[in-house]
């Protein structure tokens, strides 16, 4: 993406281009798409019967939150031009959007690419909104509905506005001449020899989430009767509508990151396509030989790792690179939801199984498979620089959610009390259940002949 934004402070700036426009909008629809309804229903399905509808409210409320912030300054936090420390940019300089609108006088409309700049910024918005909704899998049926509000608001302004910006903006962990990478090996026409790669949010994202969900799993602690009690998806066509919602929606995710309607997006496309069916299989084979059942759980899980692992690098390798990324996503991915029971973190929807360890590895891959610069055509540095970066956006966002799942703690309280756990938490926090059985058995005798009363039994059948 970062074409894109070097075409902020381009002298002249391009005509529009409707077709490009015309992509960009689509897929940040495409990416709203994959949220709602897409990994509301992936998760709902996920989650057990007396949970979905707070599973689902998680989703709609992050974005709620989100997308008022990102016009106030989540933009000019990710993607302004007065930086601090490389860390994050200045949140006033376009607050509420001001200074990239249609029509306002010396404002910058349009990027390279001929994108209006508020096109590029609403697609991002939704960036930011579903990588705080994948956090909440990691938090099922315990968390307090109003807390989560509060998390997701300070969480996207400390964690993912800085990472964006040290990633995408022209922070340390991009190819600038004062990011890391630039100090690691050097720099070239202004700009780092060996540039780190993230084509579409495999730090960003899946990484920022996935340890943000590990932390507020440690600090929320297990669900009751974790371990103990069977926990399985209470509606697995859900979890294949919501698995194939996110597949379509992400290519919206990937290949608008391309930023136009182009042979890059071309690539992107395929590559995701294949990475993504490589992994479903990674994970059904790694199932049938490990349990002797290849699931329909598993394949839209396995569908989810593909998805991630891809991202970071769909840009940059070959399709074969891609088959590669996505069958070791599928199979590390099936083997690391199994570590929750072997070190007794309750991650509820397998958020750190699947989106830290296939965004961490598909990160790192690109050290592998990356066209020209990775390890299968010579070169190590990439693969320096991309452990770099994934390690430093691990400890980065690990600390700042640490503090704020503490703060959060002390103040308003993370869990709901055990009587409302215990009753459902749908009916605890909303008020509502999904699924209202009494009143479908009710319906379903109307208009029928009245059963027989019960036969009375007698002592003398108790007795035998």
């Amino acid at each position: 993406m970062t074409s894109l934004i070097h075409g902020l402070s381009a002298a002249a700036p391009p005509t529009l281009d409707t077709g490009n426009t015309a992509w960009m909008l689509i897929s940040a629809s495409l990416v709203l798409f994959m949220t709602i309804p897409g990994l509301a229903l992936f998760y709902g399905g996920l989650g057990r019967s007396r949970g979905v509808l707070n599973m689902m409210m998680m989703s709609f409320g992050a974005f709620g939150v989100i997308g008022i912030i990102y016009v106030l300054w989540g933009y000019s936090m990710s993607f302004g031009t007065h930086d601090h420390l490389g860390i994050f940019a200045g949140p006033f300089q376009f607050w509420g959007l001001s200074g990239i609108l249609p029509g306002e006088p010396g404002s910058t409309v349009l990027q390279s690419g001929g994108i209006p700049v508020l096109v590029f910024a609403g697609f991002q918005f939704t960036f930011a909104a579903i990588t705080v909704a994948l956090i909440s899998g990691a938090i099922a049926d315990r968390a307090k509905f109003s807390t989560w509000l509060v998390f997701s608001g300070l969480w996207v302004t400390l964690a993912y506005f800085p990472l964006a910006h040290m990633v995408w903006g022209g922070g340390l962990l991009s190819g600038s001449a004062d990011g890391i990478a630039a100090k690691l090996f050097g720099t070239v026409d202004g700009m780092a020899k060996v540039a780190p790669i993230d084509f579409a949010g495999g730090t960003v994202v899946h990484i920022n989430a996935g340890i943000a969900g590990l932390v507020l799993a440690l600090l929320l602690g297990k669900r009751a009767g974790f371990g103990t009690s069977p926990m399985r998806p209470h509606n697995v066509p859900l979890v294949m509508l919501g698995s194939g919602i996110l597949w379509f929606g992400w290519y919206g995710f990937n290949s608008g990151s391309a930023l136009g309607a182009n042979e890059s997006a071309a690539l992107v496309w395929v590559n995701t396509t294949v990475a993504t069916c490589a992994a479903m299989m990674g994970w059904l084979i790694l199932e049938k030989l490990r349990d002797g059942h290849a699931t329909s759980v598993g394949a839209a899980s396995g569908i989810v790792a593909g998805l991630v692992a891809i991202t970071p690098a769909c840009g940059n390798v070959t399709p074969l690179g891609a088959i590669g990324v996505g069958l070791v996503a599928g199979v590390a991915s099936a083997y690391a939801i199994g570590l929750k029971f072997k070190f007794g973190f309750d991650d509820s929807l397998d958020v750190v199984g699947v989106h830290l360890v296939s965004g961490l590895w598909g990160t790192v891959s690109l050290g592998i498979f990356a066209r020209g610069t990775g390890l299968a055509y010579g070169e190590w540095r990439q693969l320096v620089v991309q452990f770099v970066i994934a390690f430093a956006a691990l400890l980065y966002t690990a600390i700042v959610t640490t503090l704020i799942g503490l703060a959060l703690k002390a103040t308003m309280g993370w869990r709901i009390s055990e009587e409302d756990e215990a009753e459902g938490i749908d009916q605890a926090e909303h008020a509502e259940t999904a699924y209202d059985f009494g009143s479908i058995f009710s319906a379903s005798r109307i208009g029928h002949r009245p059963e027989r009363p019960a036969r009375q039994t007698n002592k003398e059948e108790v007795d035998a």
